[in-house]
Order: C-alpha cells, then sequence, then structure tokens
C-alpha cells in the first residue's frame, strides 16, 4: 500500500484536485505543505461526538492547510496559513505513543488528505512501537477515492463531511471543483469498508459517522445530500447534523454567509432526517446554543 501512496504522492493526486506534482521531491501543489507532515497541535479533544470523545478524550492530530479553500473555515488560523511544525515521521508516531499513553480513546487524524502517505510511513513505526488504538479518518470530503480504497484495512472510523450537494456552490465557497460526484463516491467507498458505527462500552471502534454542517440559505443542500444518503448507503449510518455554522474567516465578505443559520433552516433539516427514518446519530440543540463539547442530542 505503501509504494502505491508513494507513487500517486509522486504525481500528486491524493485529492480530487489532483495538481499531478511531485510531493516526494519537495514540490508543493494547491495545499502548499511538502511531503513531511506539518502538525498544528496534537491533543485529547472532548468536542468530538459522544463515542469518539468517549470520558477520555479523542487523540486528534490537526494537520496544517487543507486541499480545500473554504472561506467559512473555522480552523482558518492553520487550515489556510502555514502555521504549525513540519515533523518526520519518527516524530509524528511520537505523537500517537504519547496520545496512546494519555489514556485517549483513539488516533484521529484531523485533515489528513494531503499527507496520507508520510501518516502510513508514521504508523508502520507506531505499530512496531505498540500503538493499538483505533484510527479515525477526519476529513472535508474531497479525497482521492484511489487513496480511499488503498485505506481499506487501515482506517477504522471514518468521520467526514458532507459539505454540498452542488458543484456550483463548492466551486464558490470552497473552491472545490466536482466536489459532490466526488465525495460521494469516497463516502460509499468509506462505508464499503467500515459499514455501520460499531460501539464498545459506547466508544467507537468502527464505522462510519457522517457530518452535515447545515449552512445558511440552504448553501450546503443537507436535504439534497439526506435524501442521497437514504437512497444509496442506507438509514442505518450515524450522522452528526450540526447547527454550530457562524461566519468565519472571510464568510462576512459573502452576503449568503454573512449571517448564522436560524432556528426553521435547521427544524428543516432535522425534520428531513425523521421523515426520512435515519435513527441514528446527534443533533445540536438549536435555542440557547449548544454545549462546546459537543454532547449532542441523540437523532
Amino acid at each position: 500500500m505503501l509504494p502505491e501512496l508513494m507513487r500517486i504522492a509522486g504525481e500528486c493526486s491524493l485529492c480530487a484536485r489532483k495538481c499531478g506534482v511531485d510531493r516526494t521531491r519537495g514540490e508543493e501543489g494547491y495545499c502548499k505543505v511538502p511531503f513531511e507532515p506539518v502538525v498544528y497541535s496534537y491533543s485529547p479533544h472532548h468536542g468530538e461526538e459522544p463515542p469518539l470523545s468517549g470520558d477520555r478524550g479523542s487523540g486528534t492530530i490537526f494537520f496544517s492547510r487543507c486541499s480545500m479553500s473554504c472561506v467559512y473555515c473555522q480552523n482558518w488560523q492553520f487550515s489556510q496559513i502555514s502555521s504549525g511544525e513540519k515533523v518526520s515521521c519518527e516524530e509524528l508516531a511520537g505523537m500517537m505513543m504519547e496520545l496512546q499513553d494519555r489514556g485517549c480513546h483513539n488516533i484521529n487524524f484531523v485533515t489528513p488528505t494531503h499527507f496520507t502517505p508520510a501518516i502510513v510511513k508514521a504508523l508502520s513505526i507506531a505499530y512496531k512501537k505498540g500503538l493499538r488504538l483505533p484510527l479515525v479518518y477526519n476529513t472535508g470530503g474531497y479525497d482521492s477515492p484511489e487513496v480511499i480504497k488503498l485505506l481499506e484495512g487501515v482506517v477504522d472510523i471514518y468521520l467526514p463531511d458532507m459539505r454540498y450537494a452542488s458543484d456550483e456552490m463548492a466551486g464558490e465557497y470552497s473552491d472545490a471543483p466536482g466536489y459532490v460526484e466526488n465525495n460521494r463516491a469516497i463516502v460509499k467507498e468509506m462505508y464499503r469498508q467500515a459499514g455501520p458505527l460499531e460501539l464498545s462500552g459506547g466508544v467507537a471502534k468502527k464505522g462510519v459517522i457522517i457530518r452535515l454542517l447545515v449552512l445558511p440559505g440552504n448553501i450546503s443542500g443537507t436535504v439534497e445530500t439526506l435524501e442521497f444518503l437514504a437512497d444509496e448507503i442506507g438509514r442505518n449510518i450515524y450522522l452528526s447534523v450540526m447547527s454550530q455554522y457562524y461566519p468565519a474567516h472571510k464568510a462576512c465578505e459573502y452576503k449568503g454567509l454573512s449571517r448564522r443559520i436560524t432556528a426553521g433552516e435547521y427544524a428543516r433539516v432535522v425534520d428531513k432526517v425523521h421523515e426520512l427514518g435515519f435513527e441514528e446519530g446527534w443533533i445540536q440543540p438549536f435555542e440557547g446554543g449548544f454545549d462546546e463539547r459537543f454532547a449532542g442530542e441523540n437523532i
């Protein structure tokens, strides 16, 4: 698998953008990063979905930069600016081991797409050191389907966003051409590999959770995405329906994104969840805000 990932990095098509640069020789594409991983931070995180955070936290490793450029990104300080520290694969493996030693329930790779070959290389080191935690692949959903297929048997839990149901919206607000077809293809592949979420003692061990961030004015097309999931994946998939949007980064420069969503907009999506028969997952309380640790409410 690693040789194949290195080949893909050598003519970079790790994401759907397919820049074609040779990342193995230090060439930088759209994401503007080297081959070696650049890490912004790593720590136990209690703000993920309940079965990921558990009571000891999800062992999150936040990677710098991104293959998308969402104008409303809440993590823009490191996703769209080259902040963070370049580390070796040995050092990345050490971070994983430290998070395991601190009692985390899993290792959660946040925005891993553009560093996938280096992550797999680091995992081979970490496994020799005794890493045994489930791995979470936490992505914006613009990954190459070829790469996702290669991760079968490596990733335990997939946590993809499904940001848009319209390529026009994806292009305008995330500079992600062809997002919808690509996103739906990788979600189907993820579900083929990992299936419905499996829990042990309330903690996730394997499976898929779909994140749906509701954007103002139906920009996200979340209802259409729910219909796709019901028709193509099944109603037993776990959903995380998020009401937390606020105008971060450059969002106030765009009329459609310059406000939070309304209670009615969120209720429309939640009503569709129930109408389509989804029963697993979480919604966020709308009125009065929500717990910053994202306790959520069961669907």
